[in-house]
């Protein structure tokens, strides 16, 4: 059973960073390509970084390029998303994806104040 585990988030002032992590465990995390998604309050859940298995491929939205960096470490099946520079808008949920098996974390709250 695929399993992801977000943690990380918190309450940050804008210009701050955070890292976030997820545990995955269930599947054989270095065969797969993940990703992050967020979703803000009253919008649509949205990309936010994608990354192939052997991280030789990631790709960013554009509100997260130049400030976000998605990378994993497959020895330890886990996936990392380090956020620099924060704003107010990029408060939301985090979600960790597994899209292969259409598997969701719980996500993890990120706040950004002004």
């Amino acid at each position: 059973q695929v399993q992801l585990v977000e943690s990380g988030g918190g309450l940050v002032q804008s210009g701050g960073s955070l890292r976030l992590s997820c545990a995955a465990s269930g599947f054989t995390f270095s065969s797969y390509a993940m990703s992050w998604y967020r979703q803000a309050p009253g919008k649509e859940r949205e990309l936010v970084a994608s990354i192939t298995h052997t991280s030789s491929i990631t790709n960013y939205a554009d509100s997260a390029l130049g400030r976000f960096t998605i990378y994993r470490d497959n020895a330890k099946s886990t996936l990392y998303l380090q956020m620099n520079s924060l704003k107010p808008e990029d408060t939301a949920v985090y979600y960790c994806a597994a899209p292969y098996f259409a598997s969701w974390g719980q996500g993890t709250q990120v706040t950004v104040s002004s």
